[in-house]
């Protein structure tokens, strides 16, 4: 059975402005619009930042609609890109359907969103660093988003 067809929720490096964006995303997408993901914070890995659900949290980034004619191998390129093959023990990100609210309009949707594995989510709790402010892009510029102190 194929997974549905839902947008991307994207936080890292496929935001725009990120190094990724523009290998994956530039030209194959109908609509990116700021949004955000509730309950779950954001560590800094090596280069990348992981999502990891937590109560309260809040992540910032992007929902990102791909053409039609383009999903299913972007589907396919973003799960070799993050590490995650569906069912497989050494994942470093699990594809997981979560709702995320628009900036704009607060309107909710339903986006597949790339969390940080059991295992690896484990090990950043007990000594990963937090990224302040859920905002991927301003931490690397060394500031935080509007409205987060």
């Amino acid at each position: 059975m194929s997974p549905p067809e839902l947008p991307f929720f994207v936080y890292g490096t496929l935001r725009p402005g990120e190094p990724h964006h523009a290998l994956f995303l530039r030209g194959r997408t109908r609509a990116e619009e700021p949004a955000r993901l509730r309950d779950a914070v954001l560590y800094a890995g090596p280069g990348y930042p992981y999502a990891v659900a937590e109560p309260g949290g809040v992540v910032h980034g992007e929902l990102v609609t791909a053409r039609p004619e383009e999903y299913r191998a972007l589907l396919a390129e973003l799960d070799r890109l993050e590490g995650y093959t569906p069912g497989g023990a050494r994942n470093l990100y699990e594809r997981v359907e979560r709702r995320v609210t628009r900036d704009g309009d607060g309107g909710r949707a339903r986006a597949w969103v790339y969390l940080a594995a059991p295992a690896v989510a484990a090990r950043l709790r007990d000594g990963g660093t937090r990224v302040a402010g859920g905002d991927w892009t301003a931490y690397r510029r060394g500031t935080r988003p509007p409205g987060t102190g």
